[in-house]
């Protein structure tokens, strides 16, 4: 542990954070290291030196050579991948493109990320579809007791599931894979929200098999915000229309993909963030970032059991990485979840998540290369001297 620790703290002279402010919200936005920020101004500074060529020449080849760097790393053909700003935009991308009919069925979990159930809602109800939040019991027991939870919401209806790979508010991993393999008998697509699983766990998306996966880089691959991508399958590409339509439709100058041309081409717009990839990478590659990550797991998990006992709460899951990473979420005993996070900010000068899910409020705590167990001290010791206000 104690060789760990001083990995974690040779590490935190890499990020631009304010040493002012106590970060435990690595999950929610990220945040560059040195490197990569310098090389996002370098392709943001040769942008406005000549944008024309940037724009049409360099910037396309660029974003092949990124392309390719996190196929590799995800384990997908390039080819098979569309850079997008963030999930949300890859959902609406497929949401929109399914062509739901009356009665059709959107099988997901009660725990989902509000921006993604807004959405499926939107769609469906523009379609006369039905979004099926199946629920899910806490505290998650096995993987094969979420699995036969889920899937008792199937129906004849079900045209697509969609669940996330690691949660949002209640930070879980789910058992993606197994899910994946049963929708496949059952004939169903899928699609696998993985915002916060990129640079958290490896990802091999061709084992995986889902239809459709989108992945956040701007989370736990560090790259610059506005960075994320979208996975599909090469038989089910066809489904998905542009969201934005625009110069890749009925292209001049064609590529050999539709589905790269309709997503990735669209006018004028500032893709430097998504040339960073291979700069993250070789950040992550040089100081070793498997052993950053177990580093960070294990912090998290050290300390977890105290932070449920101050809370008065249980844990979610078994304690362990197959359902806990760099993520934990603690019930909180309270319906204001601004006010508790707004003082945690300003008197504390704490920046940590306090969600509302539902009708339930969790605190989630992100433990990064910068973080330390000085980091989660100073938050026990906050939520100990305000946990009477809860």
């Amino acid at each position: 542990m104690r060789n760990n620790l001083a990995m974690l703290q040779a590490l935190r002279q890499q990020f631009l954070l304010r040493s002012d402010i106590t970060y435990l919200n690595f999950g929610s936005f990220g945040a560059c290291p040195r490197p990569v920020f310098e090389q996002y101004q370098r392709f943001q500074l040769e942008l406005e030196q000549e944008p024309v060529q940037f724009i049409v020449e360099t910037g396309p080849q660029y974003l092949n050579t990124s392309r390719k760097a996190l196929a590799s790393y995800v384990n997908a053909d390039s080819d098979d991948l569309v850079y997008v700003v963030n999930p949300s935009h890859a959902v609406n991308i497929v949401a929109k493109s399914l062509a739901l009919q009356p009665g059709d069925e959107i099988l997901t979990t009660s725990l989902e990320y509000g921006a993604c159930d807004r959405t499926w809602e939107f769609y469906c109800g523009k379609s006369g579809a039905h979004y099926v939040k199946q629920p899910i019991q806490l505290p998650l027991v096995s993987h094969e007791e979420f699995v036969d939870q889920f899937f008792k919401g199937v129906t004849s209806k079900t045209k697509l599931v969609f669940l996330s790979h690691i949660t949002s508010s209640t930070a879980l991993r789910f058992p993606v894979e197994l899910v994946v393999k049963e929708a496949q008998k059952r004939g169903l697509l899928t699609f696998v929200d993985g915002a916060h699983a990129p640079g958290q766990l490896p990802l091999d998306l061709k084992t995986l098999g889902a239809d459709f996966y989108t992945g956040a880089c701007h989370k736990w691959m560090m790259t610059p915000k506005g960075s994320s991508f979208l996975y599909a399958k090469r038989e089910r590409q066809a489904l998905l229309d542009p969201l934005v339509v625009s110069w890749g439709y009925k292209s001049d100058h064609p590529s050999h993909s539709a589905f790269l041309d309709y997503h990735q081409t669209q006018g004028t717009r500032d893709f430097s963030a998504f040339l960073c990839i291979p700069a993250a990478l070789e950040f992550m590659q040089k100081f070793n970032w498997d052993q950053v990550s177990v580093a960070c797991r294990a912090l998290v998990l050290e300390n977890a059991p105290r932070f449920y006992d101050l809370l008065g709460a249980s844990p979610l899951a078994p304690l362990n990485d197959q359902f806990i990473l760099q993520l934990c979420s603690f019930k909180l005993p309270t319906h204001d979840a601004e006010r508790i996070k707004s003082i945690l900010f300003k008197q504390y000068h704490i920046e940590v998540p306090v969600m509302r899910h539902g009708s339930d409020v969790y605190l989630r705590y992100s433990i990064q290369a910068f973080n330390s167990q000085e980091d989660l001290d100073k938050l026990y010791e906050a939520l100990k001297a305000i946990k009477h206000q809860f």
